[in-house]
């Protein structure tokens, strides 16, 4: 069995307040979108894509509660998109400073 170098992909966390959507963008590099593994949970996610005699792989944990069944994915020249709706957006409560 070939034995794969690993690499953590280069991950950028945004979030759009607007639509209330956390936004991540992964570098994956020279790897086929067929071969891409997504897994989302509503506090985290994994990411694993071969691409040679190297794979990329991560786990992470997110800051904000998502729906992951809501969650869509696009991969274009390298890039992973992954675009998730933020658990509660919009329900906020005002706290008093003492």
């Amino acid at each position: 069995m070939e034995q794969r170098s690993k690499l953590t992909p280069c991950v950028c966390f945004s979030h759009d307040e607007g639509q209330g959507r956390l936004k991540i963008e992964v570098q994956l590099p020279g790897v086929d979108k067929k071969d891409i593994a997504l897994d989302m949970r509503k506090d985290s996610f994994c990411v694993a894509a071969p691409r040679g005699d190297t794979e990329y792989s991560g786990c992470y944990t997110l800051s904000h509660e998502v729906e992951p069944e809501k969650t869509e994915a696009r991969y274009e020249n390298g890039l992973l998109r992954i675009f998730s709706p933020i658990k509660d957006w919009e329900k906020r409560f005002h706290v008093m400073v003492q």
